[in-house]
């Protein structure tokens, strides 16, 4: 697989060079280039296949020849030792839940992924890198379990100050060793902004061997593609003949707009799904665009959902280079649907007194999105999977609000609780930042 600019075309990388620089030199973002087809892989797939065996199968394909097919099933065992599952809530919506990783977060896919990748190809610490990552809630602890110990690898995450959950930023801040936590004061645009402004400064990137692990990094959004992968076949040989293949789309919880894209490649690669629902809190730039047609960058106002509380989405580049600059068309394929905090509260509270599930406050905007979708749609027999990003246990506090009982705490995140917070304050400043990467790792 080869990766190009989506600036220009003309600037080229293999896997190795994508995952490791992060972004293009033109400041643009990298997208897989060229035709890619999975559809015998895609053809393949039986009850029998599980996400472990689609993944190995997905992977020597697209990073093929670069990563030879041994070392592709290793980085995939390495890093999935999880899956997705999916539970049905109706005739019409399904969750697909990708929170039964370490840090019970769909960002687990993504960076476990990235991290096993990441220690391959630096021949397990003979050689190193810096991996540097902004998060406005689960990125960050994702990122942080994933690099934990990784050899030849430093990792540095910037979050912004009180915009996180406590839980979360204990998973931030507590595991100490090779994972640094510098604590922001600012928004998560603010720290976005610092790491985009660290990867184009000349003497950071001629001084260490600098790589992200947001999902600007191409490396995290490949192994999140497999999930949509699995989630519409694994449900197709769930269903029998007569309701198989009917209208199905997806629903995303969409913030930084890398779990959508990877939807959209998905797609692009053979996945027979052309329809993408994307639910955002009221930082609802994207929507707005797809109704519009206008792109209005703004300021990220804070919400329950605040791993969506983006105001200027990253990934949106790639969608445009995808669909070509074309509203009209990135419209024919994704709608949005835009949330309050209020809406939200209710429907956590509405999907707990229908189902006796809990969810937590990102899947609650998809499952409102989803509900208006299909209220207004003319698709009959539609089928809608909602992506469910996280564990409704790390927001017990919302989810006590909206219905009056607490889930309970994965295990795996409750004995982070009593262990110490370990932080840098820093504001706002690139130059900041710059002073830490070099007294640091240089």
């Amino acid at each position: 697989m080869k990766f190009v600019s989506t600036r220009n075309k003309k600037l080229a990388a293999d896997f190795s060079t994508a995952i490791f620089t992060g972004m293009p030199p033109d400041g643009g973002l990298y997208e897989p280039a060229g035709k890619i087809s999975l559809k015998e892989i895609y053809s393949s797939f039986d009850k029998t296949t599980s996400f472990q065996k689609l993944s190995e199968k997905a992977a020597v394909k697209l990073l093929a020849p670069e990563i030879e097919q041994e070392a592709a099933f290793d980085i995939v065992k390495t890093a999935f030792t999880f899956s997705p599952a999916i539970r049905k809530l109706d005739e019409s919506i399904f969750l697909l839940e990708l929170f039964h990783g370490p840090t019970c977060a769909f960002k687990d896919f993504g960076a476990a992924f990235l991290a096993a990748s990441s220690e391959r190809l630096l021949d397990n610490g003979s050689k190193r890198a810096l991996v540097l990552v902004a998060t406005s809630g689960d990125t960050g602890g994702a990122v942080a379990r994933a690099f934990l110990n990784r050899k030849g690898i430093d990792v540095v995450i910037l979050y912004p100050s009180h915009r996180v959950s406590p839980l979360q930023e204990k998973q931030l801040t507590t595991l100490g060793g090779n994972i640094n936590a510098l604590e922001v004061k600012g928004s998560f645009d603010d720290c976005q902004r610092m790491v985009k402004e660290a990867f184009l400064d000349k003497e950071i990137r001629s001084s260490i061997n600098l790589t992200s692990a947001n999902s600007i990094n191409p490396g995290r959004l490949i192994p999140q593609s497999f999930y949509y992968m699995y989630g519409y076949l694994a449900l197709q040989e769930q269903l029998s003949a007569d309701n198989a293949n009917k209208d199905f789309a997806f629903c995303v919880p969409s913030g930084n707009f890398g779990n959508l894209t990877a939807g959209i490649l998905a797609s692009e690669w053979g996945l027979p799904v052309s329809r993408y629902i994307a639910a955002t809190n009221i930082n609802d730039v994207v929507p707005a665009y797809l109704k519009s047609g206008i792109f209005k960058p703004r300021s990220s106002v804070p919400t329950l959902s605040n791993a969506m509380d983006v105001g200027n989405p990253s990934n949106f580049e790639r969608l445009l280079a995808i669909f070509h600059n074309d509203s009209n068309l990135m419209s024919s394929v994704i709608h949005g649907e835009t949330v309050t905090d209020t809406d939200t509260l209710k429907t956590i509270k509405e999907v707990y007194e229908k189902y006796g599930i809990f969810i937590d406050p990102h899947t609650a905007v998809g499952y409102r999105a989803a509900q208006r979708y299909l209220k207004h749609t003319t698709q009959k027999g539609l089928r809608i999977m909602i992506l469910s990003t996280a564990h409704p246990g790390k927001f017990t506090e919302t989810v006590f609000k909206a219905t009056g009982y607490k889930p309970d705490i994965p295990e795996t995140l409750k004995i982070l609780l009593n262990k110490p917070k370990k932080s840098t304050i820093i504001d706002p400043s690139t130059r900041i930042l710059k002073e830490y990467i070099l007294s640091r790792f240089v």
